[in-house]
């Protein structure tokens, strides 16, 4: 991403967290309470998808046998592939993150509202992303509650979510780079739902 999300006037706020902790639910919240939101792992599995821009450029780098019959990537075989060979995960990303600043400048020339939230998961874990944001929300909870959580929506194995949890910053490393944290330990709804309106309040929204 190039510096031109920085003429914006609007407070771009970074929102991260680790896989369960609630970042997407928080976000989703956020923008029904006002705020404008840019979903990067949303832009960058439709880049993936069938007849998605990142297509062409993975069969050609990674082979055929990641491409699905349906012609999207195979997200569960490229997923092993790049736990196996972590180089395999840099490859990937300078094909799709390009395809994916393209789109989020796009619709950040499309926002309207006083506050643009950005769902970005490997915030942290991607040092081109800090300087174009004015503050960063980081949604923690507990690892054992992560866990649970990600057993629960996605039915994964232990050593599968273990593995992804891994390949993420480690959670002192995220609370580090936050301005604010958001304690995301309850599975009530209705507690987040009170930490967001908390927060649109503090951001004016």
């Amino acid at each position: 991403m190039n510096a031109s999300l920085r003429s914006s006037p609007r407070l771009r706020l970074g929102l991260t967290g680790g896989i369960g902790s609630g970042k997407s639910t928080l976000a989703r919240l956020l923008q029904g309470m006002g705020a404008d939101l840019i979903d990067a792992d949303a832009i960058s599995r439709a880049c993936t998808e069938s007849g998605g821009s990142a297509i062409q450029a993975i069969a050609e780098t990674f082979g055929d046998a990641f491409i699905t019959t349906d012609g999207a990537l195979d997200r569960q075989r490229m997923r092993e592939h790049v736990f196996a060979q972590p180089e395999a995960r840099k490859v990937l990303e300078r094909i799709v993150h390009p395809l994916v600043g393209d789109e989020i400048r796009r619709k950040i020339s499309l926002a309207t509202a006083s506050v643009v939230v950005f769902d970005i998961p490997l915030l942290v874990e991607s040092p081109h992303w800090r300087p174009q944001l004015d503050r960063v929300l980081v949604v923690d909870c507990l690892p054992a509650t992560q866990v649970r959580r990600v057993t629960l929506r996605s039915g994964w194995d232990l050593l599968t979510i273990e593995a992804v949890m891994r390949s993420q910053a480690a959670r002192e490393t995220r609370l580090a780079a936050a301005d604010f944290v958001v304690f995301n330990d309850s599975d009530s709804i209705d507690n987040l739902q009170h930490l967001a309106r908390a927060l649109a309040n503090r951001f004016g929204l």
